[in-house]
């Protein structure tokens, strides 16, 4: 029996996407499921609704929150736009661009302590130590650059990435890996789940949503791998993941629903 697994994949790959239009046909609702959640992860004030304004229209009705929120919902969007071109083109995971994707995501929304205080800014790696999980502050901000580039040497080292199931593992273990050295002072696991997705569909892969409400087993994943470094609990939740951002497209596919 075909595994839901496969069914996706087998989904995703049929689509046959060529260009950057064909792209954002498929991820359509996805773009917006994805920037809520990946931002409702770290702040509670996002909503769903602001989201798919900000998305569709560019501009927010009814919202009373924290400015810096909106800013970091149209960043999401800004940096959408920055990379569904280059998906389609495959261009490879750079550190020009995780730190352009950084720069695109996190303007506007350091706080006076980074920006004034410490320095730090969007698109630079960090220059100070923060911490990281428990007890944890990353790789020291002079290593970080020797630390990103030997993952991202990794990354295109990798020689089995012909086989879908080692592109789903390899991307898992970059999300890890990028979570351990901590690159920025903010805004790593946007950025870390944005390039997990990038390396993924540039790899011909579905990408998928860690959902806000299963938070807390996505952090215990982390924080197991930190203690371990067994890989297994985050990549098995990371599939369970994709299962649940996808299932539903391949029943709506079989029935004749519109997508």
């Amino acid at each position: 029996m075909e595994s839901n697994y496969n069914k996706i994949l087998h989904m995703w790959q049929s689509y046959d996407i060529k260009t950057a239009q064909d792209l954002d046909i498929r991820l359509n609702n996805f773009r917006v499921l994805f920037a809520y959640n990946s931002a409702k992860i770290e702040n509670t004030e996002v909503s769903f609704h602001v989201t798919r304004d900000i998305f569709e229209n560019a501009i927010v009705n009814d919202f009373s929150g924290n400015p810096d929120t909106i800013t970091e919902i149209n960043n999401q969007r800004k940096c959408y736009t920055l990379l569904l071109p280059k998906i389609t083109t495959k261009e490879p995971l750079t550190l020009e661009l995780i730190k352009d994707t950084h720069e695109v995501t996190t303007m506007g929304t350091y706080d006076d302590c980074r920006f004034f205080d410490l320095g730090e800014r969007p698109g630079e790696f960090k220059k100070n130590d923060f911490v990281v999980g428990k007890d944890e502050v990353g790789s020291l901000p002079e290593h970080v650059h020797d630390d990103m580039t030997e993952l991202l040497d990794e990354m295109n080292d990798i020689h089995e990435l012909k086989e879908p199931k080692n592109v789903f593992k390899a991307a898992t273990y970059f999300h890890m890996r990028f979570g351990c050295i901590h690159p920025f002072a903010d805004g790593n696991g946007r950025v870390g789940r944005t390039m997990m997705n990038y390396f993924l569909m540039t790899h011909n892969h579905p990408p998928l949503i860690v959902y806000a409400e299963d938070s807390g087993r996505y952090y215990e994943a982390l924080e197991y791998y930190g203690a371990t470094e067994d890989i297994e609990p985050l990549h098995l939740f990371f599939k369970q993941q994709l299962e649940k951002t996808w299932m539903k497209t391949p029943e709506r596919k079989r029935t004749g629903e519109k997508q």
